[in-house]
């Protein structure tokens, strides 16, 4: 996964950035917060797993589908595995 090494700093801060997120969920079920307080910050914490994900998903697409090297059978294979992920993903 060449793609991700070449953006690793961003893709590290994503993550550091929803690790705070889930921190402050964690705290705000813990102080027992109104529901809807503890609902903005669960959406705040899908919101930025959702762009980590389209992120790598991008990345990974640029990289392996419309890479000029590529068979069409390597192709056809990586674009299998992208479908198989998105189907795990938006189960």
């Amino acid at each position: 996964m060449a793609h991700t090494i070449k953006s690793k700093k961003q893709l590290l801060t994503r993550v550091r950035k929803i690790k705070g997120q889930a921190a402050a969920l964690e705290s705000a079920l813990e102080q027992d917060k109104d529901c809807l307080a503890i609902l903005q910050q669960i959406a705040a914490v899908r919101g930025a797993v959702n762009g980590l994900m389209a992120e790598v998903m991008e990345g990974h697409i640029r990289e392996h589908l419309v890479a000029d090297d590529l068979s069409a059978e390597q192709r056809q294979e990586e674009a299998d595995k992208v479908a198989s992920l998105l189907r795990s993903y938006l189960k």
